[in-house]
């Protein structure tokens, strides 16, 4: 039953988007897995390392359930991982019942699998209200999705929502910033250069209120060799300018206990990545 609830959010999906735009995808996709996985985040690594910074991995259950070299690798780093449901699925288009069964599974296979986590991004960066609610009630301490909505993405500070009943959540949100790498790179084919010069406006921004930016790169864009400079020169300006790039959950408790950045930084910069797939396979599969 829960395979068939996915199975029509995905023909949902599929009517929102032309098919050609699909295959075209899929090719993009396809080009993008000839280069190991592994490698993607070797090089995504050595930078972070390189520049004293942190990321936030949000990974489907699914995936990790699959792939335990991945797994053993983002536990054995320094970053962070969160949950990102189940299967990457539009949690809109799933029943209460069947959004609450992705989220239990996903939590599920986290602790089997000893997988550390606090946060939670929904696929697609979508939510319903219900969403919002499970999230509560499954006891998150931070969701990096709700954030994307028009209504939040352009803040640069924490904050919470309310919900059905009008109470304060008990996750803190954090904004999103709308220039993410698959919209850079997917939809406008941006230069590794434009995307830099892009990222460094937005932490700019951030700067000017002593707030907080994040962004999602994902690692099998980001990671690519055409476009991990984006990455590299985002990281050199963020360290001339003295920012501090923790994980999200080292970001959201010290700023709870010091209402400031540490060693009094003049912004916070948040590097996330979801990671849904770790072979083109993985890819097939989820289409």
């Amino acid at each position: 039953m829960v395979n068939l609830n996915r199975l029509t959010s995905w023909t949902r999906h599929l009517r929102t988007r032309r098919g050609n735009r699909i295959f075209l995808q899929a090719v993009k996709m396809f080009k993008f897995h000839m280069t190991p996985f592994s490698i993607l985040l070797q090089r995504i690594c050595e930078v972070l390392e390189e520049y004293d910074s942190k990321f936030t991995f949000p990974l489907t259950a699914s995936t990790a359930q699959s792939n335990p070299i991945l797994v053993k690798w983002l536990k054995s780093s320094h970053h962070e991982i969160a949950i990102h449901g189940y299967k990457h699925v539009r949690y809109p288009f799933l029943s209460t019942k069947h959004q609450f069964l992705e989220i239990k599974k996903s939590i599920q296979v986290f602790k089997e699998l000893r997988i550390p986590f606090q946060g939670f991004r929904a696929p697609y960066n979508l939510y319903s209200e219900t969403t919002k609610e499970l999230i509560n009630k499954f006891g998150f301490k931070w969701d990096a999705g709700i954030g994307f909505h028009r209504d939040y993405r352009n803040g640069h500070k924490f904050f919470k929502i309310r919900l059905k009943d009008g109470k304060e959540s008990s996750y803190t949100c954090i904004p999103l910033c709308e220039w993410s790498d698959d919209r850079m790179i997917d939809n406008y084919n941006l230069s590794s250069e434009k995307m830099a010069k892009i990222l460094i406006y937005h932490l700019e921004k951030a700067r000017k209120v002593n707030g907080l930016i994040m962004y999602d790169l994902h690692p099998i864009r980001i990671g690519q060799n055409q476009y991990i400079q984006s990455l590299r020169r985002l990281l050199i300006h963020a360290n001339k300018i003295d920012a501090w790039i923790p994980t999200i959950s080292e970001a959201i408790n010290y700023w709870s206990k010091h209402h400031q950045w540490k060693d009094s930084a003049p912004v916070c910069c948040l590097l996330t990545g979801d990671i849904d797939n770790f072979t083109f396979f993985d890819y097939i599969r989820r289409i």
